[in-house]
């Protein structure tokens, strides 16, 4: 956690934002984030010595798609509601700055072992700020989690309201800001 992408570094964070609304969907991007750049940087790895350096970040972003659209393509054979909710946000895993600079900056410079848990770490890393992320804002904005109704009924009956701005952006922007604070509060974080 002390080296997490999202709240050290503050990279990845659209998906953080646009996906977090229910912990189901964080999970899946979680899940799919995972896949893609533990395997890319496997791939990147064993094919470090063979790319030249000019075409480098072409090679990265293809190996990088095509692993997005297998996981896109998996998403709506199995899960197509899923994968109409997660929409575009899917496909963005490709430009996504975590998952190239991984496979740009050690994937390419390391071994297939290290590149895996390297990418592993790094995308379960960020995977754990979307679920943190999406847990405070399904339970704050909709009063759930994980789909299951938390509050009791006669809570609503007695004028009792979801916090609506939780589900909305700025929402996620303040959970993901709080977030961030507690972590470096915690591990005594200074910008260098």
């Amino acid at each position: 956690m002390g080296e997490n992408p999202i709240s050290i570094h503050v990279l990845g964070i659209c998906s953080a934002l646009a996906i977090t609304t229910k912990i189901d969907t964080a999970v899946v991007m979680t899940i799919a984030v995972v896949a893609v750049l533990s395997i890319s940087n496997v791939v990147i790895s064993l094919l470090r010595n063979n790319i030249p350096n000019k075409v480098r970040i072409i090679i990265q972003m293809s190996v990088i798609a095509s692993l997005v659209i297998i996981a896109d393509q998996v998403l709506k054979a199995y899960m197509y509601d899923m994968s109409k909710l997660l929409g575009v946000f899917l496909g963005l895993i490709i430009t996504n700055c975590i998952v190239l600079g991984r496979a740009d900056g050690f994937a390419m410079n390391n071994n297939v072992k290290d590149s895996f848990v390297d990418g592993f770490a790094n995308s379960l890393g960020y995977g754990i700020i979307l679920v943190l992320v999406a847990i405070f804002r399904e339970f704050l904005g909709s009063g759930t989690i994980y789909g299951i109704t938390i509050f009791p009924e006669s809570l609503y009956a007695n004028g009792y309201i979801d916090n609506g701005l939780m589900l909305l952006a700025p929402g996620a922007f303040i959970v993901l800001g709080l977030i961030i604070w507690v972590q470096r509060t915690a591990t005594g974080f200074v910008e260098e």
